[in-house]
């Protein structure tokens, strides 16, 4: 296993180095049998707390990215690599498909724009920071799916093969997944209205029952 482990603004021990790679070593052959990447940075942050970020590429284009913020780099290491380990035991199996296979992808211009407070000075338009070039891959809903949580990405465009219209799956408030398909809005509004059958009454019979009284002779 390839693993990288750095500090940022912070020494990391051997002590700690080797505690991260006894721990991802034994995920990772747990899940694959292929060597696969992985980096894990400590940061000390402003609130005075230690944070882990750990990225792991496990093949096929595919990033698990997670990370956790504590007293002491180790419980911030430990807790980050465990929700790793969930993600990767949910997605096991089709994560060992996908390593073999790339998916499709289509260019695309990516840019950062500042937010609503960082306008430009004297302008109502959002000021542009940099521009990139991103790629939209090709992918069935569920594989989107598994890439966002994967990479805890808080939304994924991408191409539907069904259609080949853009989609995006996005995490919601309240922690269930959203996915947007405006070819699936197209179906419904062009969907034909079945006209209903013309209802044929039946012709209405009338029966005439006899019933026979029986009177009892008088004796």
């Amino acid at each position: 296993m390839q693993l990288i482990v750095k500090g940022k603004h912070l020494d990391v021990g051997d002590a700690l180095r080797a505690h991260v790679h006894e721990q991802l070593s034994h995920t990772a052959k747990k899940y694959f049998r292929d060597p696969i990447e992985a980096t894990v940075i400590f940061s000390k942050e402003k609130n005075h707390l230690f944070k882990a970020d750990i990225s792991i590429h496990v093949g096929g284009g595919i990033v698990l990215q997670t990370h956790h913020e504590a007293d002491d780099p180790y419980p911030a290491f430990d807790i980050a690599a465990k929700a790793a380990g969930k993600r990767l035991s949910r997605y096991k199996d089709k994560l060992r498909d996908h390593r073999k296979n790339e998916p499709d992808v289509l260019a695309a211009a990516y840019t950062t724009l500042t937010s609503d407070d960082n306008k430009a000075e004297g302008g109502t338009e959002p000021a542009v920071i940099a521009e990139m070039e991103t790629q939209v891959l090709t992918l069935a809903v569920a594989d989107a799916v598994m890439r966002l949580e994967l990479g805890n990405m808080p939304a994924l465009l991408f191409r539907n093969p069904k259609h080949s219209g853009l989609n995006m799956v996005y995490r919601r408030k309240d922690g269930n997944i959203g996915w947007v398909d405006p070819e699936g809005l197209k179906k419904k509004v062009e969907k034909p209205v079945q006209k209903k059958k013309p209802v044929t009454k039946a012709p209405v019979t009338k029966t005439v029952a006899i019933v026979k009284k029986k009177v009892r002779s008088a004796r």
